[in-house]
């Protein structure tokens, strides 16, 4: 069985493409699986969770623009693996057609790992919230954990997280939603430091295809700055992968795979750069990148 959820949209939701943001997807899976919670507690009879719920992982693909409407977007999420310590949601966000299908916008994993909220410790799975997860279950591929190896030697792939009072969950605790932010806003910093090189090529768009984050620890909010690095590790015909991580230090707190795809605006589809783009971007990052078709 799987769980249904109507999502309206906001038209803050918007960038400047006309699409919802990358970002924004993630917000209505977090309203999904909330709603998935209570219902699966609700059924099973259970008043109060003996702890709360931590996000440990997302893997999210973008499959196709959703604009905005008025209607709201239907979302499904379903359990894919029940562990001791932790439990897994696919989520499927699309709107129904005329015809009986469905256009898919995002198909995305999530595994989430219960906590003791009075100290933080994580905490086995319950009996009761086992028997809860149950009826929504479904087979599923396991979420991989996030790899990435990101140098720190280079000024230009800094960026400082500045943490607003806003972006706390009620654990006091930066919100999982706010990562995929914070490295938005990493990634623009690189395509800043790219404009120069770029300057003599028409503007060429670009949207997130594949984002797979990984939370290893907490981010609290405090007066300075937390440390992101960004780096382009692949360079494709249509796309490329920016490999990100923010630090605290030498404690890293999050690792994050982002696929970008060369986008045309105007026709609304993925497009290959003119000849000598790849090779200035290589170029402008020090020419060391891999290289796939």
């Amino acid at each position: 069985m799987r769980h249904r959820y109507e999502c309206p949209l906001r038209w803050a939701d918007v960038d400047m493409l006309g699409h919802v943001n990358n970002v924004r997807y993630v917000d209505y899976l977090q309203e999904a699986r909330s709603a998935l919670l209570r219902a699966c507690l609700n059924a099973a009879g259970v008043e109060r969770p003996e702890g709360g719920y931590v996000v440990v992982r997302h893997q999210v693909t973008f499959l196709a623009p959703l604009l905005f409407r008025s209607t709201a977007v239907s979302i499904e999420s379903w359990v894919t693996e029940i562990r001791a310590g932790s439990f897994t949601l696919d989520h499927e966000i699309f709107h129904d057609t005329e015809d009986g299908g469905r256009v898919v916008y995002v198909r995305a994993r999530t595994v989430l790992a219960p906590f003791m909220i009075e100290t933080g410790a994580p905490r086995r799975i319950s009996d009761a919230e086992r028997t809860a997860l149950a009826p929504y279950a479904e087979l599923g591929e396991r979420c991989r954990p996030v790899q990435v190896d990101v140098p720190r030697d280079d000024p230009a792939a800094h960026f400082p997280v500045h943490v607003r009072f806003s972006d706390l969950d009620i654990y006091r605790h930066v919100n999982n939603v706010m990562y995929f932010e914070y490295f938005q806003e990493s990634r623009i910093a690189v395509f800043g430091r790219l404009r120069e090189a770029l300057r003599e090529f028409p503007r060429i768009n670009v949207v997130v295809a594949q984002t797979d984050m990984e939370y290893v620890a907490p981010i609290t909010l405090r007066a300075t700055p937390y440390d992101s690095w960004s780096v382009v590790t692949r360079m494709g015909n249509k796309s490329m992968v920016i490999d990100a991580e923010i630090v605290d230090g030498e404690q890293v707190l999050a690792r994050s795979r982002n696929v970008l795809v060369f986008f045309d605006a105007a026709t609304q589809t993925s497009v290959t750069p003119p000849p000598g783009y790849r090779e200035a971007i290589i170029a402008a990052l020090g020419g060391s990148l891999a290289e796939s078709a």
